[in-house]
């Protein structure tokens, strides 16, 4: 996923989500129906946030971190 820069050229929190969720599920080899039941969630409301066109509460946040394996900060660092 390409990230869209803001003004100031940095990605967007919602764009960090989107790519980390999308980088950490590959690797996991889980499909988005899989994590998405994994973590009590649709399958299309996961494809909506890798393609950034929803926003996520912190709650499903952290559902999504649980079963990813990792804390919550991760999914808004930078892509390394």
């Amino acid at each position: 996923m390409k990230l869209r820069s803001s003004p100031s050229s940095l990605p967007t929190a919602r764009e960090l989500i989107a790519a980390n969720i999308r980088r950490l599920r590959k690797a996991k080899n889980l499909s988005q129906e899989q994590l998405a039941e994994l973590a009590h969630l649709h399958r299309t409301y996961v494809s909506q946030l890798e393609r950034c066109v929803t926003n996520i509460s912190i709650n499903r946040l952290e559902r999504l971190a649980r079963v990813l394996g990792v804390e919550v900060s991760e999914l808004l660092h930078p892509l390394r």
